[in-house]
């Protein structure tokens, strides 16, 4: 899930609530002053790297259209630099998730962002980003506001977690953001909160959030405001658009204000992939073109990698979802229904024995009251062939079923067994349930279907408190709760398969490479970049 259909469907709902209430009213718009501040005071010779996010890319998009001749702007960046087409995604493969990987190097067991929607213990209700228009109207449109805008960044993501926007500051390096999801740093912003979204909420008039020198949220905080006409109104999704980030790019090049950091988020492409399947190109075409607009900005392609080092990296793959006739649906509802499931939007009590948040074709399976355990419940899901896998922790050890068999793998932390990234395992039986190759001779593994599986997976089953399985469906299907989003016919993601765990990531304008092939390992890499010239 992306920040393009969170806001899409908080527009929607909002305004119906708007119109049913008679709220109407004129945006305020922010007074900033990033443009004062964002050029890099250093002056080291290091190049400016700017860190393009296009929202569910796909290596096979990019090699499709490259073939069809579609695509010379990526050609040519693929042409002079490098390309990899195996970057492990984080997971749950969901973009809150990934998005708070990115910028702290870390996976959700540090930085506590678990997924799209997570069940708080400590506050004894579920969390919410915006899933789908009937669970946000069920959860409530406050709280699921609240989350997106003010909690994720200012309370969920953890504060001993450092994002690459307050390493930078360390540094004494400047850094910006354009629609960037997970945006913290060290600057106060202000997100003025136009009035027609604060009547059905309790939202004020302005939130004082902290963000990196140059935050740009759509017209929540737009620093150009006065200065460039953008397309951030109530029709173009508040600038939580293509055109918004890609504008906001050419301004900073053409007035000389880049920051020695800028992360770019491109949110379109996933709405078109969620309703037409991955296979589709049209909408990476439209992109290629937008990013030729970047390039000529600096003057010419050949300037734009003088000056800058690009980086265009996908977030997560999507799989295709059968049609509504192959039953693609996993109802888990149905499978625990002799449980009492907390409904959407309600307050858990002593009756509750299951709480869950569905995040596509993973979910989080909370066991609150029942006596049951947790491998009673995995043992009744495990019936319904079309899931996949099903994991939780116990006494120090990660257990994994594999569902519609009776094999079941266990593994911790630390061992005798390294994998292709320095991380030791010690392993018990079946490791086929997560397709390894074990090599006994040389103590190694190989990950095939679910890369970089053993640490993923206990990154999710760490995120957070609480006693909860994680379930993932087999390829073509996904999850649903009571009344979370489907997909039928079209595309989703969430799991740990290859498909949607595997993204594409192409490095222009210079030939360092990153230490692994890793979303996770993309922070460290871009601080190398960017204090090597200071020593450091």
């Amino acid at each position: 899930m992306i920040l393009l259909r969170i806001i899409s469907w908080l527009i929607w709902i909002v305004v119906l609530l708007m119109i049913c209430s008679g709220c109407y009213g004129s945006e305020v718009k922010p007074k900033e002053d990033d443009l004062l501040h964002v050029k890099s005071k250093t002056g080291h010779p290091s190049k400016k790297v700017i860190l393009i996010l296009v929202d569910s890319v796909m290596y096979q998009a990019i090699d499709k259209g490259i073939q069809q001749q579609k695509l010379p702007t990526l050609k040519y960046l693929i042409d002079h630099g490098q390309y990899y087409k195996d970057l492990v995604s984080s997971f749950p493969t969901m973009s809150v998730t990934i998005d708070s990987s990115l910028m702290t190097g870390t996976y959700p067991n540090e930085h506590r962002v678990p997924g799209l929607i997570w069940y708080s213990k400590k506050e004894n209700k579920v969390i919410n980003y915006g899933t789908g228009p009937m669970e946000i109207l069920k959860h409530g449109v406050d709280p699921v506001l609240s989350n997106a805008m003010i909690h994720l960044n200012g309370d969920h993501l953890n504060a001993q977690t450092l994002t690459i926007y307050e390493q930078l500051k360390k540094e004494g390096l400047k850094a910006g953001s354009i629609n960037g999801l997970i945006y913290r740093g060290t600057v106060e912003h202000t997100l003025s909160i136009p009035e027609w979204m604060r009547g059905p909420t309790s939202l004020p008039a302005e939130v004082i959030v902290k963000g990196p020198d140059f935050l740009s949220l759509g017209s929540l905080s737009n620093p150009l405001e006065g200065l460039k006409k953008m397309p951030d109104t109530l029709m173009r999704r508040m600038g939580f658009n293509n055109e918004f980030a890609v504008e906001s790019v050419k301004y900073l090049v053409h007035n000389n204000k880049l920051p020695d950091f800028l992360y770019v988020y491109l949110p379109d492409l996933d709405q078109e992939l969620h309703k037409k399947g991955p296979s589709v190109i049209d909408g990476v075409i439209k992109i290629d073109s937008q990013l030729q607009s970047i390039l000529n900005a600096f003057g010419s392609p050949e300037k734009a990698l003088d000056e800058a080092i690009i980086m265009i990296v996908g977030d997560s793959g999507q799989s295709g979802i059968l049609p509504d006739g192959k039953h693609p649906v996993v109802d888990l509802p149905h499978i625990l229904h002799n449980y009492s499931i907390l409904r959407p939007g309600a307050e858990a009590t002593k009756a509750t024995d299951i709480v869950l948040a569905v995040n596509e074709t993973m979910a989080y399976v909370y066991k609150l009251n029942t006596k049951d355990s947790l491998k009673h419940i995995a043992n009744i899901l495990k019936k319904e062939t079309r899931i996949d896998l099903i994991s939780w922790k116990e006494n120090g050890w990660i257990h994994v079923v594999q569902s519609g068999t009776s094999k079941e793998f266990k593994y911790k932390p630390n061992g005798k067994i390294t994998d292709a990234y320095g991380q030791s395992w010690t392993l018990g039986n079946n490791p086929e349930v997560l397709d390894l190759h074990i090599n006994k001779h040389q103590n190694t593994l190989q990950y095939r279907e679910y890369p970089d599986a053993l640490k993923r997976l206990y990154g999710a089953l760490n995120s957070h408190e609480g006693n909860f399985l994680v379930v993932s469906a087999k390829q073509g299907y996904e999850l649903s709760g009571q009344s979370s989003p489907t997909h039928k016919g079209g595309g989703g993601h969430g799991s740990l398969h290859r498909m949607e765990s595997l993204v594409p990531l192409i490095i222009s304008g210079t030939n360092e490479k990153p230490d692994h092939a890793r979303i996770v390992d993309l922070k460290s890499y871009i601080l190398r970049l960017l204090t090597k010239s200071l020593g450091k």
